[in-house]
């Protein structure tokens, strides 16, 4: 399940998606447009910033705007950023591995198989989430 701040970040990148090379959009623009409280935001858009994804101007006509393109941007960025590992299992993850406590042996563990799977069809449809395609879907501006 997503948390709160991953789906936070989601919505914002969207927003900023939208307005993509428009200029910077205010914090507050984002915060009352996607209803995200302000504070919760800026630490979200802090992180974005010092994971390469946004960039921050300063002063009048400053905020944040996307320093990737959109369809440089997938959902399993966003999902790792924000809460780690996607995998339901930390047997199967990835960039999380951890075997399971309870598992006697993995090579032969039917339920990891299967996870596996889950795993990697849910990295395919996140890998190809990008966020233009995500903008495309639902293109209104409020």
């Amino acid at each position: 399940m997503l948390s709160k701040k991953c789906k936070y970040a989601i919505h914002a990148l969207v927003y900023l998606a939208r307005r993509y090379q428009q200029g910077p959009v205010h914090i507050q623009e984002i915060a009352d447009r996607e209803k995200i409280p302000k504070k919760f935001l800026e630490a979200i858009l802090l992180e974005l910033r010092k994971a390469k994804i946004l960039q921050s101007k300063k002063g009048k006509g400053g905020g944040y705007y996307l320093l990737k393109k959109p369809e440089e941007v997938n959902l399993i960025e966003i999902i790792r950023l924000m809460d780690g590992a996607i995998a339901m299992l930390p047997c199967v993850s990835l960039n999380y591995y951890e075997p399971c406590d309870e598992c006697k042996d993995e090579v032969v563990c039917s339920i990891r198989t299967a996870f596996i799977g889950v795993r990697d069809e849910t990295l395919r449809i996140l890998a190809e989430s990008t966020l233009d395609k995500m903008v495309a879907n639902n293109p209104q501006l409020e």
